[in-house]
């Protein structure tokens, strides 16, 4: 692995000081993951006097990490037969699941879990989409495939189109920091910083993932962080000026409800419809044998990104030190001479729902 730059305390400070006007940015979107991603999409494209869109990457994504312990636990719970507890530990962490695919008739051996390839080809075929409904696809060419896999090792980043233009924007695109929204996993953003880590001078990343850094709680639920645990730590780890926005807690404020979608977001234009179409039809339902809307809410968690960088007030943050992962995907904190992160810890779900939705009333 080559040396990576280390960069003054005052130097972090300055990367990670709030931005006040319009910013570069490139956004890493694993976008057919479920309905989030679009919608942050969506919203980022409509603020073209805030954010220079610059880039979007099609990351990986995949959740067959799900699939043997989902037919482990749909195996102990159809045998009746009584558990240990490691057993039943695994029923209760999936037993909602299996209850919910019975529920719907779905048997669990025909729950589909492409791999990483796919979920980034699919991905790369719905930013293009977003831009269809915007009536923007004279953007496709800033969209770029990533990595169709996930790091095994620091030795080995994955070369592709996405990770070379995000190096080529971070060192020629001028003096001021290129912001990296990055709401998925994370091997495109890894690998730039591994081929040429003199970006860590250029860029800002912004990630959302996993619990916040002083919980205790092990980060394996968020897909976002145990999907390529390898570029993860490394975040955290290398020094590169980061923005940690935490799924859980703060992120997961950004709930709507159907009502809200059927006043405020359908007939908003082809991409309102659009929008709407994907909370009612939402892939998650159908892996996850969810039925109905009625008192349900869905997490559009990934608008937290582009609200920080709209108006950071919106998301409070602060300076803390950045921790690193341990082998149980917990937290370690309070490690000697760790270089500071800026982590967000709380969310205005109104405000940032209300720009949101007067950014659509715009929509063609």
């Amino acid at each position: 692995m080559k040396p990576m730059p280390t960069l003054t305390k005052d130097e972090m400070e300055r990367m990670l000081t709030p931005p006040t006007g319009p910013v570069r940015l490139v956004i890493d979107t694993d976008t057919k993951n479920e309905i989030d991603d679009q919608y942050a999409l969506a919203w980022a494209l409509l603020s073209p006097d805030q954010l220079k869109i610059e880039g979007i990457y099609a990351e990986p994504f995949s959740f067959a990490h799900h699939r043997d312990e989902l037919l482990e636990a749909h195996r102990l719970i159809t045998s009746g037969a009584s558990l240990n507890a490691k057993e039943q530990a695994l029923v209760d962490g999936y037993g909602y699941w299996v209850k919910g695919l019975q529920e719907a008739g779905t048997n669990p051996e025909d729950v589909p879990f492409p791999g990483p390839a796919e979920g980034m080809d699919a991905s790369y075929d719905e930013i293009l989409l977003v831009l269809e409904k915007l009536g923007m696809s004279h953007l496709n060419d800033i969209v770029y495939k990533g990595s169709p896999g996930y790091l095994t090792s620091l030795e080995e980043p994955i070369h592709s189109p996405a990770v070379d233009h995000l190096i080529d924007r971070a060192m020629n695109g001028g003096d001021e920091p290129l912001y990296v929204a990055a709401i998925g996993a994370i091997p495109n953003v890894a690998s730039a910083i591994l081929i040429e880590p003199e970006i860590i001078k250029k860029i800002v990343v912004l990630w959302t993932s996993a619990y916040p850094s002083w919980s205790n709680q092990p980060n394996a639920p968020s897909l976002n962080l145990i999907q390529d645990l390898v570029s993860s730590k490394f975040l955290f780890d290398c020094g590169v000026p980061h923005v940690y926005l935490p799924g859980y807690y703060i992120g997961e404020q950004l709930k709507i409800s159907l009502p809200e979608m059927e006043a405020w977001v359908k007939d908003k234009g082809a991409i309102g419809e659009y929008l709407h179409y994907l909370y009612t039809h939402n892939p998650i339902y159908a892996q996850r044998g969810i039925q109905g809307h009625f008192g349900r809410t869905w997490v559009i968690w990934d608008l937290i990104n582009i609200a920080w960088l709209l108006n950071p007030d919106w998301v409070p943050t602060e300076l803390v030190a950045s921790p690193t992962l341990a082998q149980d995907t917990r937290w370690q904190r309070d490690l000697p001479n760790r270089h500071l992160m800026r982590e967000a810890y709380g969310m205005n779900r109104d405000a940032t729902f209300r720009d949101f939705f007067t950014k659509l009333e715009q929509a063609p």
